[in-house]
């Protein structure tokens, strides 16, 4: 059994959830359950090997060679069912890294990439910051969970648009995409000619009866069209560490991925990253099977405990996938400014708000619930007797 309840002290650690609340909150008297990295230790054989590592004590440039290759390529054909070529692995610090550069390989300034809101927030400042142009693709809650308006969809597409970052399974409403509805995504991308940038770093960490597909599983021809972003920091708690990867199958963008990341300086990972990554797609299995039971119990207390002990003032969207939920603050009445403020000064917890995630994110907060069940019962405790003195 791996230990998931105890309550570890991240502070002083030059955590950013932990010890850069002032900096974000304005306050440091607020339980942080905002910023998506866990409150739990990565897997005991990850450790491991890198205090042995450490041991060493010599950390020169480490490679990547095709033993630690065939690791990835065993974990994701064990995990997600699809069979990849280590010659279509690249390496970089980080999906966002990834994106980044993509987006400045394969478009232009003034290209328009697609998004569906609401979403992962440094999706819009890649793009911008590119002098790209955010064109939204906006999500439909039909009451239930997030649907594809796919009129909408393709009627952006036919704006001339160049690329379309997939976030799957999508952060923030947890939506793991299903096979039609990703081979719909992919018919219209192939159509109009519209690179995939498919961002899979949740791919892992899905509740039982959902399964994850990758959309570039699903064809030739679709593989041909998509660069797929994947990394074990989430699964495992890794994101300070730094290291995720590529798959690309087509041999000309991958050529160009290669090249664009050697310029940019990103061409090897640092010697933490590797080992680590190596540990946790040999040993991690277990342990991550065991954090899923974990997440899942914690998502049903979240969900029970918010919507009854408030009254339904609050309601939580039952995600499919992730540690992270998005709840439905707008029976609060409170506008978007003053919702931040609330769950600041009255219910003294750190969470993401939801208009981080664009302007359908409104009225929303993100919670993350990977942390130790004491931790997670303070902050909903919190949240419920502040929402109860409305």
């Amino acid at each position: 059994m791996v230990d998931f309840n105890t309550v570890y002290d991240r502070k002083h650690t030059h955590s950013y959830k932990w010890d850069h609340l002032q900096a974000v909150f304005k306050t440091e008297d607020v339980l942080p359950m905002w910023v998506a990295d866990m409150d739990f230790k990565a897997p005991k054989e990850v450790n491991e090997a890198l205090k042995k590592r450490a041991e060493h004590g010599i950390y020169g440039y480490t490679v990547i060679n095709d033993e630690i290759q065939e690791k990835v390529v065993n974990w994701v054909e064990k995990q997600h069912d699809w069979n990849i070529n280590k010659n279509w692995l690249s390496f970089s610090p980080g999906v966002i890294t990834s994106l980044h550069i993509a987006i400045q390989s394969f478009t232009e300034e003034n290209d328009k990439i697609l998004l569906q809101t609401p979403v992962y927030t440094p999706f819009f400042n890649i793009i911008r910051n590119g002098k790209r142009e955010v064109v939204e693709n906006s999500l439909v809650f039909n009451g239930e969970k997030y649907e594809i308006d796919f009129k909408d969809f393709e009627e952006k597409l036919k704006l001339g648009v160049k690329a379309f970052i997939l976030c799957s399974p999508h952060n923030p409403v947890g939506r793991v995409w299903t096979k039609d509805e990703l081979l719909e995504m992919a018919r219209l991308c192939l159509k109009y000619n519209v690179l995939i940038l498919a961002d899979e770093i949740h791919a892992d960490l899905v509740f039982n009866d959902y399964k994850h597909i990758p959309v570039a599983s699903l064809s030739e021809e679709i593989s041909k069209q998509t660069i797929t972003c994947m990394s074990p920091t989430k699964t495992f708690n890794l994101a300070g560490l730094q290291a995720s990867f590529l798959v690309t199958p087509d041999p000309k963008k991958r050529m160009i991925i290669n090249r664009d990341l050697a310029q940019q300086g990103f061409s090897m990972l640092n010697t933490m990253g590797v080992i680590a990554m190596e540990a946790a797609y040999t040993h991690g299995a277990a342990w991550l099977s065991e954090l899923m039971d974990v997440i899942e119990d914690n998502k049903k207390y979240v969900r029970t405990v918010l919507e009854n002990e408030t009254n339904g003032k609050l309601n939580v969207i039952d995600s499919e996938a992730t540690y992270l939920l998005w709840i439905d603050c707008k029976k609060l009445n409170l506008s978007d400014k003053d919702l931040q403020t609330f769950m600041i000064e009255q219910a003294k917890v750190g969470l993401n708000p939801g208009s981080a995630y664009g302007k359908d994110g409104e009225h929303f907060m993100r919670i993350n619930i990977a942390c130790p069940k004491e931790t997670l019962r303070e902050g909903v405790n919190r949240i419920v007797q502040a929402v109860n003195k409305i």
